[in-house]
């Protein structure tokens, strides 16, 4: 199963509306995607309960795994939005 560890780029993490965003890009993916933080065990990344409870913040790394047709491209569609300031445009 491909991984990636990737820095969170939004300032408060992945909270309210950048975890929404995260989530709606697993959604989004025909792979299944989980992701992880250090310590804790990989979440489903299409449930937003899931994604709020690992308590990323900005500037963490967080890993990211997919499994299934696309999973490279989920990888890099998760990577890119995981990455990005999403506080930024808010």
């Amino acid at each position: 199963m491909p991984a990636r560890e990737v820095v969170v780029g939004s300032r408060i993490g992945l909270h309210g509306r950048p975890a929404a965003i995260v989530v709606k890009t697993a959604q989004a993916q025909q792979a299944t995607v989980r992701i992880s933080v250090p310590e804790k065990s990989p979440v489903d990344a299409r449930s937003i309960i899931a994604v709020l409870s690992l308590g990323a913040h900005g500037g963490d790394t967080v890993t990211i795994e997919a499994d299934g047709e696309g999973a490279d491209a989920a990888l890099d569609a998760m990577a890119e939005v995981l990455a990005k300031d999403l506080d930024a445009d808010a």
